[in-house]
Order: structure tokens, then C-alpha cells, then sequence
């Protein structure tokens, strides 16, 4: 099977959401996203470098119950260290608060929630000449991240009420009810290659060697069921390939999993995980 092109990057994600205008609030003022245009009840937030988050009004959709399939977190990445000392100042000046801060090895990461409980990193990734492997694995950890010397570094104390337009939708990771299904989905099926896989619980998959596009975790529980029909959350994120033989080949793939949709098409991991995959 040919693997995703290096070139594979996600464009936006696309939330369900009760009310928008509280999510919208949050994604500008905690995160520093813009509001790029508001039109057929989506809302869509980013950078001058394009599209990060759609919000669709959803007013009456039932909220995810615990113990369901769906989003673990959005992560979006940010150019360089400077400008997570500056998403960090945003959340703080917001009045909000971190579940979590860590060094991955690979990267510095941020975690949070927004007001409708969907969960967020906010990223840098270190240079790829100093990431390392164990076998054939990218090394990666789960270890503290030290939030004074990021506040300390050069450049952290400017003003930067917004995403600079480098920031990017670096990977999502997805709540699933077994890792063998979405193994065979994600990576036979869409075509990512395996980046690590001896993470308790977790499979993260990528491609061009990046340390994951997708992560994949059962840390709710194998066989959890998905959530309810057009419930609060995940509804989709894209997949953008380089190219239409790109597109067809994954589409070939995925065969009857797949549906058209304008200039590529969407699909459902066997967990209910909703997906865009399209040309660039």
C-alpha cells in the first residue's frame, strides 16, 4: 500500500456547537483566533493564514456523554516558542485556566478546554534534528513543562493579542473504542504510517515522518460506544493531500466508507470519527 505524500497536512476542524457566540468569544479572546466569516449557521475562525475552526450552530444537539468516542483534543501549532509564551499570556489575560502543561520531547504543549468541553493543546514542536527514536519508534514522553521559563523567554512579554498566521491545525487526537479498528481505518485505510505504538493505550499515526497527524487513544475504555447522533463536538476535520491522484488513491482505499462531497469526500472511522479528505 502507498503511504500519504509528506506534502498530507489537516486544514480546519469543524465543531458542533450550542452556542456559538460563547464558543466564538473563547476562540478569540483565550486563543487568538479571528473570525474569518459567519454565513449558512457556520462560524469559521483562523489566521490570515487561512481557516483553524469551524463552529456549527447545533443549538439543540445533545452534549457527549463521558465514556464516549469522539475528540480528545484539537492542537494547534504554533511557529516557534516565543509564540507559546504568548498563547499561554492569552489564556491567563482571558481569565481562563490550563488542565495541563507537558514536554513531549518532540514538542512543549498546552491543554485546555473550552466553555462546550472540547479539549485543546496549544503547541511549538522542537526542530526535527533533535528529536529522537527508540527502535523504530519517534521517542516521545509525557513530562512537565516547565511554565516559568517559557514565560521567561525573550520576546514573551511583547503584545500579541492574536494567532500569528504560521499557527496551523498540527494534529487532532481522537477518543476510539479500539485501536485494532482504527489501526485498520487510519492506517491501511487512509494510508498514515505508524509513528509510535508502544504508548499505553494509544497508537499516534503521521505522514513524512512527522510524530502524528492523528492520535488514537482507548484511555475512556475499549469498546466505548460513540456519542448520540449529531451530538456536541466533533463533526469532521480535513485531510488535504497534495494532489487529485493523492485523493483518488486514498478514496480507492477507503471504497464504500467513502462519500462525495464537493471536491473530495468524508468518511467515518468504525468509531464514528468524522473526516474530510481533499485535494489541496
Amino acid at each position: 500500500m502507498a503511504d500519504l505524500p509528506a506534502q498530507t497536512r489537516l486544514g480546519a476542524i469543524r465543531l458542533r456547537a450550542r452556542d456559538v457566540g460563547l464558543l466564538r468569544d473563547f476562540y478569540e479572546r483565550a486563543i487568538g483566533l479571528r473570525a474569518l466569516s459567519s454565513d449558512d449557521g457556520i462560524t469559521v475562525l483562523g489566521t490570515g493564514g487561512g481557516a483553524l475552526v469551524e463552529l456549527v450552530s447545533a443549538p439543540d444537539a445533545p452534549v457527549r456523554p463521558r465514556g464516549t468516542t469522539g475528540l480528545f483534543h484539537l492542537a494547534l501549532l504554533v511557529p516557534n516558542r516565543v509564540e507559546l509564551a504568548h498563547a499561554l499570556r492569552r489564556v491567563f489575560d482571558a481569565g481562563w485556566h490550563l488542565s495541563g502543561a507537558s514536554d513531549h520531547l518532540v514538542s512543549e504543549a498546552l491543554y485546555l478546554s473550552d466553555p462546550e468541553g472540547n479539549g485543546i493543546e496549544l503547541y511549538r514542536d522542537r526542530p526535527r534534528a533533535e528529536w529522537t527514536r527508540q527502535g523504530e519508534e519517534i521517542a516521545m514522553a509525557t513530562l512537565p513543562l516547565d511554565l516559568e521559563g517559557l514565560l521567561a523567554e525573550p520576546g514573551a512579554d511583547d503584545e500579541a493579542p492574536s494567532m500569528p498566521d504560521g499557527t496551523v491545525l498540527g494534529h487532532v487526537h481522537l477518543q476510539v473504542a479500539d485501536l485494532g479498528g482504527a489501526s485498520a481505518f487510519w492506517v491501511d485505510g487512509v494510508g498514515f504510517d505508524v509513528a509510535v505504538s508502544s504508548y499505553p493505550g494509544a497508537l499516534f499515526v503521521s505522514a513524512g515522518g512527522y510524530h502524528h497527524h492523528v492520535g488514537l487513544n482507548t484511555w475512556a475504555g475499549v469498546g466505548v460506544p460513540p456519542p448520540p447522533d449529531g451530538a456536541r463536538g466533533l463533526d469532521r476535520f480535513e485531510i488535504v493531500v497534495p494532489d487529485e491522484a493523492s485523493l483518488s488513491a486514498v478514496r480507492e482505499r477507503l471504497a464504500a466508507a467513502a462519500q462525495d462531497d464537493g471536491g473530495g469526500f468524508t468518511a467515518a472511522d468504525p468509531s464514528g470519527n468524522g473526516v474530510l479528505i481533499r485535494a489541496a
